[in-house]
Protein backbone atom coordinates (compact mmCIF):
# COMPACT_ATOMS: atom_id res chain seq x y z
CA UNK A 1 0.00 0.00 0.00
CA UNK A 2 1.08 3.63 0.23
CA UNK A 3 -0.95 5.07 -2.64
CA UNK A 4 -4.03 7.04 -1.67
CA UNK A 5 -7.02 5.57 -3.47
CA UNK A 6 -9.54 8.08 -2.13
CA UNK A 7 -9.11 11.30 -0.18
CA UNK A 8 -11.87 13.48 1.28
CA UNK A 9 -10.60 16.84 2.47
CA UNK A 10 -12.95 19.14 4.36
CA UNK A 11 -16.10 17.90 2.62
CA UNK A 12 -19.42 19.58 3.35
CA UNK A 13 -22.81 18.37 2.12
CA UNK A 14 -26.42 19.46 2.52
CA UNK A 15 -29.87 18.01 2.04
CA UNK A 16 -31.80 21.12 1.08
CA UNK A 17 -31.19 23.62 3.86
CA UNK A 18 -29.96 20.93 6.27
CA UNK A 19 -26.19 20.91 6.70
CA UNK A 20 -25.34 17.20 7.10
CA UNK A 21 -21.58 16.82 6.58
CA UNK A 22 -19.41 19.36 8.37
CA UNK A 23 -15.97 19.34 6.78
CA UNK A 24 -15.14 15.63 7.00
CA UNK A 25 -11.68 14.42 6.01
CA UNK A 26 -10.84 10.77 5.31
CA UNK A 27 -8.16 8.81 3.49
CA UNK A 28 -8.51 5.33 1.98
CA UNK A 29 -5.20 3.67 1.15
CA UNK A 30 -5.07 1.60 -2.02
CA UNK A 31 -5.92 -2.04 -1.35
CA UNK A 32 -7.28 -1.36 2.14
CA UNK A 33 -10.69 -1.36 3.80
CA UNK A 34 -11.93 1.69 5.70
CA UNK A 35 -14.93 1.03 7.93
CA UNK A 36 -17.21 4.02 8.45
CA UNK A 37 -19.20 3.67 11.67
CA UNK A 38 -21.78 5.77 13.45
CA UNK A 39 -25.28 5.84 14.86
CA UNK A 40 -28.34 6.12 12.63
CA UNK A 41 -28.52 9.59 11.11
CA UNK A 42 -24.88 10.38 11.83
CA UNK A 43 -24.04 11.05 8.16
CA UNK A 44 -22.46 7.78 7.02
CA UNK A 45 -24.73 7.19 4.03
CA UNK A 46 -24.52 10.87 3.17
CA UNK A 47 -20.74 10.51 3.00
CA UNK A 48 -20.79 7.61 0.52
CA UNK A 49 -23.56 9.21 -1.54
CA UNK A 50 -21.45 12.36 -1.76
CA UNK A 51 -18.41 10.37 -2.86
CA UNK A 52 -20.54 8.69 -5.56
CA UNK A 53 -21.88 12.05 -6.74
CA UNK A 54 -25.49 11.32 -5.82
CA UNK A 55 -25.28 14.31 -3.49
CA UNK A 56 -23.08 17.24 -4.47
CA UNK A 57 -20.37 18.40 -2.10
CA UNK A 58 -20.78 22.07 -1.22
CA UNK A 59 -17.24 22.47 -0.02
CA UNK A 60 -13.95 20.62 0.18
CA UNK A 61 -12.45 18.17 -2.28
CA UNK A 62 -12.76 14.49 -3.15
CA UNK A 63 -9.86 12.88 -5.02
CA UNK A 64 -9.78 9.45 -6.64
CA UNK A 65 -6.17 8.35 -7.14
CA UNK A 66 -5.21 12.04 -7.19
CA UNK A 67 -7.96 13.21 -9.57
CA UNK A 68 -10.59 15.65 -8.28
CA UNK A 69 -14.07 14.18 -8.77
CA UNK A 70 -16.33 16.30 -6.54
CA UNK A 71 -17.68 18.31 -9.48
CA UNK A 72 -18.32 15.32 -11.76
CA UNK A 73 -21.72 13.76 -12.47
CA UNK A 74 -22.55 10.39 -10.90
CA UNK A 75 -22.16 8.77 -14.32
CA UNK A 76 -18.69 10.26 -14.79
CA UNK A 77 -17.66 9.23 -11.27
CA UNK A 78 -18.78 5.68 -12.05
CA UNK A 79 -16.74 5.70 -15.25
CA UNK A 80 -13.72 6.87 -13.23
CA UNK A 81 -14.02 3.68 -11.18
CA UNK A 82 -16.25 4.20 -8.13
CA UNK A 83 -19.13 1.79 -7.61
CA UNK A 84 -21.75 1.88 -4.84
CA UNK A 85 -23.55 -1.04 -3.20
CA UNK A 86 -26.48 1.01 -1.89
CA UNK A 87 -28.29 0.62 1.39
CA UNK A 88 -31.42 -1.44 0.82
CA UNK A 89 -29.82 -3.28 -2.16
CA UNK A 90 -31.96 -1.60 -4.85
CA UNK A 91 -31.69 -4.43 -7.33
CA UNK A 92 -34.03 -4.40 -10.35
CA UNK A 93 -36.75 -6.81 -9.17
CA UNK A 94 -38.37 -7.44 -12.56
CA UNK A 95 -35.05 -8.34 -14.22
CA UNK A 96 -33.38 -11.72 -13.88
CA UNK A 97 -30.18 -12.18 -11.91
CA UNK A 98 -28.29 -12.42 -15.21
CA UNK A 99 -29.87 -9.19 -16.49
CA UNK A 100 -29.11 -7.32 -13.27
CA UNK A 101 -25.45 -8.18 -13.72
CA UNK A 102 -25.19 -7.48 -17.44
CA UNK A 103 -26.90 -4.09 -17.22
CA UNK A 104 -24.13 -2.87 -14.88
CA UNK A 105 -21.20 -4.20 -16.91
CA UNK A 106 -18.29 -1.85 -17.58
CA UNK A 107 -15.14 -3.25 -19.05
CA UNK A 108 -11.80 -2.41 -17.45
CA UNK A 109 -9.40 -4.87 -19.09
CA UNK A 110 -6.83 -6.42 -16.81
CA UNK A 111 -5.89 -9.64 -15.03
CA UNK A 112 -8.60 -9.14 -12.40
CA UNK A 113 -11.42 -7.94 -14.64
CA UNK A 114 -14.83 -8.82 -13.23
CA UNK A 115 -17.21 -10.84 -15.35
CA UNK A 116 -20.45 -12.67 -14.72
CA UNK A 117 -18.46 -15.90 -14.24
CA UNK A 118 -16.23 -14.30 -11.62
CA UNK A 119 -19.29 -13.01 -9.75
CA UNK A 120 -20.77 -16.52 -9.82
CA UNK A 121 -17.48 -17.83 -8.44
CA UNK A 122 -17.75 -15.41 -5.52
CA UNK A 123 -21.46 -16.12 -4.98
CA UNK A 124 -22.33 -19.62 -6.29
CA UNK A 125 -25.97 -19.16 -5.25
CA UNK A 126 -26.35 -16.55 -7.98
CA UNK A 127 -25.28 -19.03 -10.65
CA UNK A 128 -28.04 -21.38 -9.52
CA UNK A 129 -30.58 -18.54 -9.76
CA UNK A 130 -29.29 -16.65 -12.79
CA UNK A 131 -32.54 -17.02 -14.74
CA UNK A 132 -34.73 -16.16 -11.75
CA UNK A 133 -36.40 -12.76 -11.29
CA UNK A 134 -34.33 -10.82 -8.78
CA UNK A 135 -37.43 -9.78 -6.84
CA UNK A 136 -38.04 -13.42 -5.88
CA UNK A 137 -34.61 -13.87 -4.26
CA UNK A 138 -34.14 -13.99 -0.50
CA UNK A 139 -32.78 -10.90 1.22
CA UNK A 140 -29.32 -12.43 1.46
CA UNK A 141 -29.31 -13.39 -2.21
CA UNK A 142 -30.41 -9.89 -3.17
CA UNK A 143 -27.49 -8.49 -1.18
CA UNK A 144 -25.11 -10.82 -3.01
CA UNK A 145 -26.60 -9.63 -6.29
CA UNK A 146 -26.20 -5.98 -5.30
CA UNK A 147 -22.51 -6.62 -4.58
CA UNK A 148 -22.09 -8.62 -7.79
CA UNK A 149 -23.75 -5.87 -9.81
CA UNK A 150 -21.30 -3.30 -8.42
CA UNK A 151 -18.36 -5.57 -9.21
CA UNK A 152 -19.53 -5.85 -12.83
CA UNK A 153 -18.53 -2.20 -13.12
CA UNK A 154 -14.92 -3.25 -12.37
CA UNK A 155 -14.48 -0.67 -9.61
CA UNK A 156 -11.22 0.83 -8.48
CA UNK A 157 -12.98 1.82 -5.24
CA UNK A 158 -16.03 -0.02 -3.91
CA UNK A 159 -18.45 1.78 -1.58
CA UNK A 160 -20.65 -0.56 0.49
CA UNK A 161 -23.54 0.91 2.48
CA UNK A 162 -24.79 -1.41 5.26
CA UNK A 163 -24.30 -4.74 3.44
CA UNK A 164 -25.17 -6.80 6.54
CA UNK A 165 -28.40 -4.93 7.30
CA UNK A 166 -31.36 -7.22 7.93
CA UNK A 167 -29.47 -10.45 7.20
CA UNK A 168 -29.38 -13.65 9.24
CA UNK A 169 -26.06 -14.37 11.00
CA UNK A 170 -25.08 -17.17 8.59
CA UNK A 171 -25.64 -14.89 5.60
CA UNK A 172 -23.75 -12.05 7.31
CA UNK A 173 -20.81 -14.45 7.67
CA UNK A 174 -21.03 -15.37 3.97
CA UNK A 175 -21.13 -11.73 2.89
CA UNK A 176 -18.24 -11.01 5.26
CA UNK A 177 -16.15 -13.76 3.65
CA UNK A 178 -16.83 -12.25 0.22
CA UNK A 179 -15.79 -8.77 1.37
CA UNK A 180 -12.60 -10.19 2.86
CA UNK A 181 -11.84 -11.98 -0.42
CA UNK A 182 -12.28 -8.71 -2.33
CA UNK A 183 -9.94 -6.90 0.04
CA UNK A 184 -7.38 -9.69 -0.13
CA UNK A 185 -7.16 -9.38 -3.88
CA UNK A 186 -6.40 -5.66 -3.58
CA UNK A 187 -9.72 -3.88 -4.02
CA UNK A 188 -10.00 -0.58 -2.13
CA UNK A 189 -13.21 -0.54 -0.07
CA UNK A 190 -15.21 1.90 2.05
CA UNK A 191 -17.57 -0.10 4.25
CA UNK A 192 -20.46 1.65 6.04
CA UNK A 193 -21.58 -0.73 8.73
CA UNK A 194 -23.67 -0.85 11.92
CA UNK A 195 -22.26 -4.27 12.83
CA UNK A 196 -19.23 -3.25 14.90
CA UNK A 197 -17.88 -6.79 15.21
CA UNK A 198 -18.00 -7.39 11.45
CA UNK A 199 -16.45 -4.00 10.70
CA UNK A 200 -13.59 -4.59 13.12
CA UNK A 201 -12.92 -8.05 11.66
CA UNK A 202 -12.62 -6.66 8.13
CA UNK A 203 -11.18 -3.17 8.49
CA UNK A 204 -7.63 -1.87 8.25
CA UNK A 205 -8.78 1.57 9.41
CA UNK A 206 -11.94 2.76 11.16
CA UNK A 207 -13.62 6.13 11.34
CA UNK A 208 -16.64 7.17 13.39
CA UNK A 209 -19.07 9.79 12.11
CA UNK A 210 -21.01 11.71 14.74
CA UNK A 211 -23.48 14.44 13.70
CA UNK A 212 -21.71 14.92 10.38
CA UNK A 213 -18.20 15.18 11.81
CA UNK A 214 -15.38 12.69 12.24
CA UNK A 215 -15.27 11.78 15.92
CA UNK A 216 -12.51 9.17 15.63
CA UNK A 217 -10.04 7.87 13.06
CA UNK A 218 -7.56 5.10 13.73
CA UNK A 219 -6.26 1.66 12.85
CA UNK A 220 -8.01 -1.62 13.53
CA UNK A 221 -5.05 -2.55 15.73
CA UNK A 222 -5.68 0.51 17.92
CA UNK A 223 -9.37 -0.30 18.24
CA UNK A 224 -8.71 -3.98 18.97
CA UNK A 225 -6.44 -2.85 21.79
CA UNK A 226 -9.06 -0.43 23.15
CA UNK A 227 -12.57 -0.87 21.66
CA UNK A 228 -13.91 2.03 23.75
CA UNK A 229 -12.15 4.38 21.31
CA UNK A 230 -15.08 3.59 19.01
CA UNK A 231 -17.83 2.17 21.20
CA UNK A 232 -18.12 5.30 23.32
CA UNK A 233 -19.34 7.08 20.18
CA UNK A 234 -21.75 4.30 19.21
CA UNK A 235 -23.47 3.41 22.44
CA UNK A 236 -22.08 -0.14 22.10
CA UNK A 237 -20.73 -1.77 25.25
Amino acid sequence: MGTEALVLDGVHAHYGQSHVLHGISLTLAEGSLLALLGRNGAGKSTAVNTIAGLLKARGGSIRLFGKSIEKLSPESIAREGIRLVPQGRRIFPSLSVHENLIVAEQRRPGPKEWSRERVFGLFPRLRERQGQSAGTLSGGEQQMLAIGRALMGNPRVLLMDEPSEGLAPLIVAEVGRAIRALKNEGLSIVLVEQNFKLALELADELAVVNTGRIAFRGSAAEVNADPTLVTKHLGVF
